[in-house]
């Protein structure tokens, strides 16, 4: 589905989503870095704290598919989520602590990925909310896919690629890729070929605000106010 909407209406709409994040989003965190892009803000849910996303962050969130970072614990001080700058957040992401979850820089996390690091019940008594925690480590630069779960305890090397639908329970080491429940190394990355990592997309962050904007202007020149209300009454196919 295009994008029939005039060029005005879209930057109105890119700059509420701007003020909804740092009206409402942004007293949540214990930190939120600057130049964030939440992409409808409204279905980003934070419960508890502390919670920290550093600078340049991207979330993208749906209806369907909210973004939830949690934070809770019965443990004494437990319960904390750190993600590094130039990380990305794709819908249906979540991501709950009862005790400690650090997340490097330029970090992504595909759409419905998982990362927790307690069981949330115990074994022999379910009474128990948060059951056995250890601390989750990931490193900078890692790229978890589609589905994928991390579990208590995991910690994993930079560079690394967590495969859609891995079941990761142990350490994972620095540029490999996983997969497979439980996930296991399935090939081991190249350390003599250069990786582009997100901030380095990010180098020029006017510029490449700019060359997004003059995408836009040049997609959406020819969309008018009247086309944009018919395509919202009587959609036709290819609108």
């Amino acid at each position: 589905m295009r994008d029939s909407r005039p060029y005005i209406l879209k930057r109105i709409d890119l700059g509420f989503q701007a003020w909804y994040t740092n009206h409402f989003l942004r007293p949540q965190f214990e930190y939120l870095g600057h130049s964030p892009w939440f992409m409808k803000p409204w279905h980003v849910k934070l419960f508890g704290g502390p919670i920290c996303l550093g600078n340049y962050a991207h979330v993208i969130a749906t209806p369907d598919k909210k973004v939830r970072l949690t934070v809770w614990s019965n443990l004494e001080g437990g319960g904390r989520i750190e993600i590094g700058n130039y990380c990305l957040l794709c819908p249906g992401v979540r991501i709950s602590s009862a005790l400690y979850i650090r997340i490097g820089d330029n970090c992504m996390f595909a759409n419905e990925a998982f990362v927790t690091d307690a069981d949330w019940h115990d074994i022999y008594d379910r009474s128990q909310s948060v059951g056995q925690a250890e601390p989750v480590i990931i490193g900078n630069n890692v790229w978890v896919g589609d589905r994928a779960m991390i579990f208590k305890g995991v910690k994993i090397g930079d560079n690394s690629i967590i495969g859609a639908g891995a079941v990761v329970l142990k350490d994972v080491p620095p540029n490999v890729c996983v997969g497979g429940n439980p996930a296991q190394v399935i090939k081991v990355l190249d350390p003599s070929r250069p990786i582009r990592t997100r901030e380095d997309w990010y180098g020029d962050y006017k510029k490449l605000l700019n060359e997004f904007d003059q995408l836009d202007r040049e997609k959406m020149q020819d969309n008018t106010w009247l086309n944009w209300i018919r395509t919202l009454i009587a959609p036709k196919k290819g609108d």
